[in-house]
Parts: C-alpha cells; sequence; structure tokens
C-alpha cells in the first residue's frame, strides 16, 4: 500500500514536471501575443475617472476570466472535433481588430469622434458618466475575448503533441497569466501617478515628479502601440492563417513589416465596409 502512494505521488510529480515544462514552452510561444494584449488593454483601461480606474479594471479582469472560461472548453472540443473552424474563429476575430485599429488611426488624422467623445465626458453628469464607463468597459472585454482566443489557441497548438491532460493545465495557466499578469501590469501603469503624489509626501520630490509627469506619456505610448498592435496582430492572423495573403509578402523586408502593410489595406477595405453598410 505505501509503495502504491509512492508510485502515484511519483506520477503526480512526473505529471507537473510536465505540465510546467509545457506552460513555460507555451508562454514563450505567446509572449509577443502577451506583449500586445498589454499594449491592447492598457490602451482601453485607460481614460476613467481617477477614483473608478482600479474598479474599472476590475471589471475588465473578470470579464476576461469569463471570456477565458467560454474560450478555453471550446478551443479543447474544436481542436479534437473540429479544427478548421479555429482558423475561421480566429479569421474573423482578426477582421475585428483590424477594424478597431483602422477606425483609430482614422479618428485621431480627422479628431471628428474624438471631439464628440470629449464633449459628451466633459457635459456628463453622475447619470449618464456611468454609462458611458459601462460602454468602454463592453469595448475592452470584446477586444480581449478576441485577443484571448488568439492567445489560446498559439498555447494549444504549442504544446499539441502532450497528451490531453498537460495540453489543457499548461494551457488554463497560460490563460491566468494573461489574465492577471496584463491586467495587474495596467492597474501599476494608470496608478502610477498616485505612487508620485505619495512619494513628494515623503519627501522624495524627484522621484515624485518623474512618475506624475512620465504617467501621461506612457499611456498615451501605449495607445499608440496598442493601435498598431491591434493592426499587427491582426495581420499576422491574415498572413498566417490564409495562403492568399502569404503569397503577397516581400521577402525583402521583415515578417513584421508585412504583417503590418497587410492589416493596414484590409483594416481600410473592412473599415469602408462598415461605413457603407452604417450610411
Amino acid at each position: 500500500m505505501a509503495s502504491g502512494i509512492f508510485l502515484l505521488l511519483d506520477d503526480i510529480a512526473m505529471l507537473a514536471d510536465d505540465v510546467a515544462v509545457a506552460s513555460k514552452m507555451a508562454t514563450q510561444k505567446t509572449a509577443a501575443i502577451l506583449g500586445d494584449d498589454l499594449a491592447v488593454n492598457a490602451q482601453k483601461a485607460t481614460g476613467f475617472d481617477q477614483s473608478r480606474e482600479l474598479k474599472v479594471i476590475w471589471a475588465i479582469t473578470k470579464g476576461s476570466l469569463k471570456n477565458k472560461a467560454i474560450i478555453l472548453p471550446l478551443a479543447f472540443v474544436l481542436t479534437a472535433f473540429a479544427p478548421f473552424l479555429i482558423t475561421i474563429i480566429l479569421v474573423l476575430g482578426a477582421l475585428f481588430l483590424l477594424y478597431e485599429g483602422v477606425e483609430k488611426i482614422e479618428e485621431y488624422l480627422f479628431h471628428k469622434k474624438e471631439e464628440v467623445k470629449n464633449e459628451e465626458l466633459l457635459n456628463s453628469t453622475k447619470e449618464n458618466i456611468l454609462e458611458i464607463e459601462q460602454e468602454k468597459i463592453k469595448s475592452a472585454i470584446l477586444t480581449d475575448f478576441i485577443l484571448s482566443i488568439e492567445i489560446v489557441v498559439i498555447a494549444l497548438s504549442a504544446v499539441s503533441d502532450k497528451s490531453f491532460g498537460v495540453q489543457v493545465s499548461s494551457t488554463v495557466i497560460v490563460a491566468l497569466i494573461a489574465t492577471f499578469g496584463v491586467y495587474g501590469l495596467v492597474a501599476l501603469i494608470v496608478r502610477m501617478d498616485n505612487a508620485g503624489f505619495w512619494l513628494i509626501e515623503k519627501k522624495r520630490i524627484k522621484s515624485g515628479n518623474f512618475l506624475i509627469s512620465a504617467m501621461p506619456k506612457l499611456i498615451k505610448t501605449l495607445a499608440f502601440v496598442g493601435t498598431f498592435a491591434m493592426i499587427l496582430v491582426g495581420g499576422g492572423i491574415l498572413s498566417h492563417k490564409i495562403e492568399f495573403f502569404h503569397n503577397y509578402y516581400i521577402d525583402a523586408l521583415p515578417a513584421i513589416v508585412n504583417d503590418m502593410f497587410i492589416g493596414l489595406v484590409i483594416g481600410a477595405i473592412v473599415l469602408s465596409v462598415v461605413k457603407i453598410f452604417k450610411r
């Protein structure tokens, strides 16, 4: 009986070791998309009232966990029985990301929608500010859903040669890292100015002023990076999943430039189509 227990513990230890190795491998494969995920979500999770920032980030984090709870079981089932559907879902998600990314570039260039949104926020009341906040949270959770699909699929494909138990365990670990790691960093970024004021109170004025002045610059940088990250991710999905786009790769250019070019072109087309239907 004692030897049986030791054998069971040995099996558990071996399984845990396999999961750890597989999780490390899957995390390395998803490192790039996790970086894009951070930039996009930091952009989505900013612009709220300071007293509501952490509550909003927690609301988005809970939404992200619900997304993972939906995506993970579906990914395991589709991988086993209908892998072709995963490609279709990824392509549709890519088109959505490209639409959002190119739309933000258009807003920045022409400032029309941005001015309307700023005017709406300036004239907002206690009653409708929460409605505006809820709209932004829904938008952030929807974008998280698309990026979560990409993260889960890449993590799962990285450990496809492992046993089913190891695939499930390692992919779940990567999904949790993608949620708590990313939104934990986002929370730290949006509270940089609070940390700066705390340092000033502690007579560390230079450090405090540095954090306060750096915070808006960092958020603007992340907003810029996040917009192009959406286009890069979307273009990368199309170029890797659809042979037609990959055939138009320019060998002299790096893959990232090709993905960005494809993303911008297709994003502009999708935006135009959406505008036609809206009219």
